[in-house]
């Protein structure tokens, strides 16, 4: 597969868009993503440019990502590039956006607190035992063997 995957590290600046398909759960977001340079004339750090990104999410990151995302959460997106051109009213449009795999919040810049997201068929399983794990387990017994009856001789 010859795909652009890149990682964008920004922050979220539009408040995610969640909508419900016949193909499943889509978000999408903008995201802003800022260079930072060491300006050596004023030593002290200098924004550049901003670039922003279209993220797009589908299915269970859709989900998660729109009940945990909000404006100027500093977020990492690592996903799929594409590149769009189009022409609209007889201007050039260029549009960049992320098919989005993994997005997560940058935790270089802050805490966050995980929250698994529960699924239906494991809230319906019964809880497991933990195993001991100081005290090997019994051996399993020998399968018994059935016995076949011997054929009676014929007389």
């Amino acid at each position: 597969m010859n795909e652009t995957m890149i990682c964008a590290v920004g922050n979220v600046a539009t408040q995610p868009v969640f909508r419900e398909l016949a193909s499943g759960p889509s978000a999408r977001f903008r995201l802003a993503v800022t260079a930072r340079y060491w300006d050596r004339d004023k030593s002290v750090w200098t924004d550049g440019h901003t670039n922003f990104f279209t993220v797009w999410a589908n299915r269970q990151l859709a989900t998660n990502a729109s009940s945990s995302l909000a404006v100027g959460d500093p977020v990492v997106v690592q996903g799929r590039l594409k590149v769009r051109t189009d022409v609209r009213e007889g201007q050039s449009w260029t549009s960049a956006d992320i098919d989005a795999v993994a997005i997560g919040h940058d935790l270089a810049r802050g805490t966050a607190a995980f929250r698994r997201a529960g699924r239906a068929e494991a809230a319906a399983a019964p809880p497991q035992p933990e195993p001991n794990w100081e005290t090997p387990a019994p051996e399993p017994a020998a399968p018994a063997t059935a016995q076949r009856p011997e054929p009676a001789a014929v007389a």
